[in-house]
């Protein structure tokens, strides 16, 4: 008898966020790659199910729902979770079916991951609906989740620290890694021409919230006397005059700031690649995704100094208090750059989702 792991890979058919999206898609080929004698996989989608350019290879099943993604995530927020079945169910995310079950007697196990606790740690940064949506989903989690997937021990840590017991004791941390593929293209000085960007920068990603600290990242490059651009990734959509402003306040020029949206894999590489450091000014305790793919490219990372940056970049990032940036930068631009590249590659060895994929069928077996 083959045993199915169904993975939620509503990120597909509908992203709302191209990390978790290629996260879904990296961790579901790498399930499939792994999978252990006996198991296959499978997906459940919204409407309209996943298209050629979604599709996954080696998939053995696909649960295609009535309703598209909103209206999914309204009724699975509410507990209404029709045409699902029983068996072992598997989120990259926070969105999952989330209803009483038997896990014993029904052989029915759900399985979530969170990757950020931004509705805990700066609530009043998110829309009001949105912070309340996701209190309201940590409260399912808690109630009818049977594992609850963190990407860090530091995460996991901060969960204690406001979630309920209950939720605690459910925690498994499987860490993260750069999205499948990731690696400089060919024609990187083609994409970076195409974005409008130069050869030559240092980056950094974020936008106007306070937490993202842009304005730390600024006066870091200020300090550390880099003459040169700058390039902001990862700017929300409408963002960029504030971006401009507060580069401005740090007395940037305007004509030295780029501003960029959420690039795919291959524009993300290219710009990386040419970094001359990344600056990961960010203190919540998010999983970095782009320090993380700066470590995959070995360009030097500069980061504030926090137990969850310390935990992911270990000893491949110069850091410094968020007050001390431009010291940390200086040294990654200079007399460190050397050292801090080859750490960065040395480090980046330890993500990979296969093992992130064999841990979670460890941890299916475990439930």
């Amino acid at each position: 008898m083959t045993v199915t792991l169904r993975v939620v890979l509503d990120q597909l058919v509908a992203p709302t966020s191209r990390d978790l999206a290629e996260a879904s898609a990296s961790l579901t080929e790498a399930l499939i790659a792994t999978a252990p004698r006996g198991c296959d996989v499978g997906a459940i989608v919204p409407a309209p199910g996943l298209a050629d350019d979604q599709a996954i290879e080696g998939l053995s099943s696909e649960t295609r729902l009535a309703v598209r993604r909103r209206e999914l995530a309204a009724s699975w927020q509410l507990g209404v979770a029709p045409g699902i079945g029983k068996g072992l169910i598997h989120s990259p995310t926070a969105l999952a079916p989330l209803v009483r079950h038997d896990r014993v007697n029904e052989t029915h196990q759900i399985v979530v991951t969170l990757w950020d606790l931004r509705a805990f740690e700066t609530p009043d940064e998110l829309p009001k609906t949105e912070s309340l949506a996701a209190r309201a989903l940590l409260s399912r989690v808690a109630k009818h989740a049977d594992a609850v997937i963190v990407p860090t021990h530091a995460m996991a840590d901060r969960l204690a620290e406001t979630a309920k017991a209950k939720l605690v004791k459910k925690v498994r941390v499987i860490g993260g890694a750069p999205a499948a593929g990731l690696r400089v293209p060919s024609d990187a000085v083609g994409r970076l021409r195409a974005l409008d960007l130069p050869t030559t920068f240092v980056a950094t990603a974020g936008g106007v919230a306070a937490s993202d600290d842009l304005a730390g990242a600024f006066a870091a490059v200020v300090a550390a006397g880099w003459d040169g651009d700058v390039v902001v990734l990862d700017v929300p959509e409408g963002e960029e005059p504030g971006v401009a402003d507060i580069a401005a306040a740090a007395g940037l020029s305007e004509a030295r700031v780029h501003a960029r949206g959420s690039l795919d894999r291959w524009d993300r590489a290219a710009v990386l690649s040419h970094a001359a450091a990344f600056i990961a000014p960010c203190a919540r305790t998010d999983w970095p995704w782009r320090a993380v793919d700066a470590l995959a490219l070995a360009v030097p990372v500069v980061a504030v100094d926090t137990v969850a940056h310390r935990e992911v970049l270990a000893d491949a990032a110069a850091y410094a208090p968020a007050e001390a940036l431009g010291e940390a930068l200086a040294r990654a631009l200079g007399a460190e750059a050397e050292r801090l590249r080859v750490l960065a590659g040395d480090r980046a060895k330890g993500f990979a989702w296969g093992a992130a994929a064999e841990r979670v069928w460890a941890l299916h077996a475990e439930l």
